[in-house]
């Protein structure tokens, strides 16, 4: 039988990791290659567990958790029989060889008993999510928690800090489908999860600040980067609530309401979702077999002349219609834009006429909560824009603020209890010519 190179054995190619390379020589340049070469005894602990069948990888798992879960320092083969009790003798036998050479466990032959690692013990840290419930944010959680776990214990490493940054970005480049999908189903399955994602992003957010001060007291520049990235890919997961509500606003008003039952589009689809076999509910429907029914001429002549001669009833005279009623109070829900926007605009229509002098931007951005203050930061490139000018309605009214708005390079503390640190920026009055 002939065989490819993808179904040939991994045992028997050759050891020599320089022979995937195109240029026949590792990349020890990089810092991600050093640090896995230094990791070789933890890669072999690895490879001796998950090597080998689905089920004995299981039970090499299983035995290894159980193990690890064991209060005695010193375990005698008596004990490990009386723990596993409902192993065969063998299969016991060929694991704990196992871990033996994987150097997972050891044996002291003098007292006749087995000692764990701290090496097992390293293994078992990284192996605890396969003992966790799997849950839908699942992924960012378990992030999140490394990084403020690493933090506590003063063993953050920069690595932590790019997964995490990564994460945050693949789930931005999720949301972002799902809004443009437009899918309503989509929508609202995204929004949960995005929803999840802010409360643990939040929760974390103290820890990032944290870690933002510690490496700018240590000098760590490299870490207080990935942390300033990680503030921003927050920001970005923030603002984008304003497009999950627009999003969602634009699917109701495409739902259609089937004639005065009060049925719409949604309730039919969902109806429809919830149907395990959409081909049952046509049985019987396709086709309607013909019954002849024969009738005799007599039989025919007789129902003729009795519809003839029967007594019909007169026909119901023409009524009036009725008179008309007042229609029930009620009231017309319209939706409103966030108040900051009237805010903002008050407080930049008051400068203009009290004195149109340049003025700091920090009044008009801070106060409330994070949220609101990058809100408010999202309004400003509308100050002095030439096509929003020309709109109807708040957006407008904010374009045609005679204040433009210039930003600094430099950054600082600010006396915010929501916001610490922001970049410098003015409002300037334009002149009445502009």
């Amino acid at each position: 039988m002939l065989t490819t190179p993808q179904d040939t054995d991994d045992s028997l190619r050759p050891d020599r990791v320089e022979d995937y390379f195109r240029d026949g020589a590792a990349p020890v340049e990089a810092l991600l290659w050093w640090q896995l070469e230094r990791q070789d005894a933890l890669q072999i602990a690895l490879r001796a567990l998950f090597q080998g069948p689905a089920g004995l990888t299981r039970l090499r798992l299983w035995v290894f958790f159980e193990l690890m879960a064991l209060r005695e320092s010193r375990l005698t083969r008596e004990a490990l029989n009386q723990a596993f009790h409902v192993l065969r003798d063998e299969a016991l036998d060929n694991v704990l060889k196992r871990l033996r050479e994987a150097e997972l466990l050891v044996w002291d032959s003098t007292a006749q008993t087995y000692a764990v690692t701290p090496l097992a013990q390293q293994v078992v840290g990284l192996l605890q999510p396969l003992t966790q419930e799997q849950a839908p944010d699942g992924d960012l959680a378990s992030l999140l928690a490394g990084v403020a776990g690493a933090h506590q214990l003063g063993t953050l490493q920069p690595a932590q800090l790019q997964h995490l940054l990564a994460q945050l970005s693949r789930l931005y480049d999720e949301f972002a489908d799902a809004i443009a999908s437009g899918s309503e189903f989509a929508l609202r399955r995204a929004r949960t999860r995005f929803e999840k994602a802010l409360t643990l992003v939040d929760r974390a957010g103290e820890a990032l600040g944290a870690i933002i001060a510690q490496a700018e007291s240590a000098g760590e520049a490299r870490l207080e980067r990935l942390a300033r990235e990680l503030g921003l890919a927050q920001a970005r997961l923030l603002a984008m609530a304003s497009q999950f509500n627009r999003a969602l606003q634009q699917a109701d008003r495409q739902r259609v309401t089937l004639g005065s039952t009060g049925i719409t589009t949604t309730d039919v689809r969902r109806w429809l979702q919830s149907q395990g076999d959409l081909a049952a509910l046509m049985a019987g429907g396709l086709q309607r077999p013909v019954h002849p029914v024969l009738v005799a001429q007599r039989d025919l002549v007789d129902t003729a002349e009795a519809e003839f001669e029967r007594d019909r009833p007169k026909p119901s005279e023409a009524a009036a219609l009725p008179q008309g009623q007042a229609a029930p109070t009620g009231e017309l829900a319209v939706m409103q834009l966030p108040p900051d926007m009237d805010q903002m605009q008050a407080l930049l229509t008051t400068w203009a006429a009290s004195d149109p002098v340049e003025r700091d931007l920090t009044p008009a951005i801070l106060g409330g909560s994070y949220a609101r203050a990058a809100y408010r930061a999202q309004l400003l490139p509308l100050l002095g824009d030439a096509q929003a000018r020309h709109l109807k309605g708040a957006t407008g009214d904010m374009a045609r603020q005679p204040w433009s708005v210039r930003w600094s390079a430099e950054q600082g503390e600010v006396d915010d209890e929501f916001v610490k640190w922001m970049s410098r920026g003015v409002l300037t009055p334009e002149s009445p010519a502009t």
